[in-house]
């Protein structure tokens, strides 16, 4: 997909979202209503060697002409703290399978191969209102190995370079999700429904394009967050507990 093309249905997204964006708009508006996203495992896949592509379009390689394939969805939040309060200049790190159920980790290719044109990996960097944004493809579910797993999509936040925070996003409603371990050991019935996400279709998009809301809510503030005790960081996996089905 062209560019130019990319940026207007990134833009028809964004005015999608104006609504929920302007609930947040200053600190402490809604507090009371948030409810922390709960902490779910990095899993074994995080990528073990990056992409030369790390930016925040994940269907387009490059200067490469061929998208990945998958439904495309326009995937935008904000980061948050327990007050509601924007995090601006947080690095959010997202990580998926493609189309074919595969991640860009050394061992983690499906039987059915990879597909070549999908980045697997993003990157972006929030404003001054907390907010970021992706262009990847709807998750779908996996088999690798002895492991599988109903569709979602890791998150990382990192924040003065140090991994702050760590947690999954699933697709509401998707059947697999009540037998999927990880999620079942989300015991809170409203932290549970934090990290399920509807997927809309976006209005006269000629290429079924969705559009998907997470905002992320950390249940310490910003100084507890970076005051050295939580380990790991950008480009590492987190030291803390065992490694966890991806």
């Amino acid at each position: 997909m062209a560019r130019t093309e990319f940026s207007a249905n990134r833009r028809r997204f964004l005015q999608t979202s104006a609504f929920s964006a302007a609930m947040f708009s200053a600190p402490g508006l809604f507090a009371e209503e948030l409810v922390q996203t709960p902490t779910v495992g990095e899993g074994p896949f995080y990528p073990d060697k990056m992409p030369l592509d790390t930016d925040n379009d994940l269907l387009i390689l490059n200067d490469s002409i061929t998208p990945a394939v998958g439904e495309i969805t326009h995937l935008a939040g904000r980061i948050l703290t327990a007050t509601g309060a924007p995090l601006r200049n947080a690095f959010v790190e997202i990580w998926q399978v493609d189309n074919k159920g595969s991640y860009i980790h050394t061992g983690g290719a499906a039987k059915d191969g990879r597909d070549g044109n999908f980045q697997g990996y993003g990157r972006f960097l929030t404003n001054s209102k907390g907010e970021y944004y992706f262009r990847t493809i709807k998750p779908v579910p996996y088999a690798v190995g002895a492991v599988s797993r109903t569709p979602h999509i890791h998150f990382g936040v990192s924040k003065n370079g140090q991994r702050i925070f760590t947690t999954q996003m699933l697709i509401n409603g998707h059947a697999m999700n009540e037998s999927d371990g990880l999620f079942r050991n989300v015991r809170d019935p409203l932290a549970r429904k934090s990290i399920l996400v509807d997927f809309h279709p976006i209005k006269d998009s000629k290429l079924g394009e969705l559009a998907a809301n997470f905002d992320i809510v950390l249940g310490r503030t910003v100084e507890e967050l970076e005051d050295g005790t939580l380990k790991g960081g950008i480009g590492k996996p987190l030291s803390q507990g065992g490694r966890r089905p991806g």
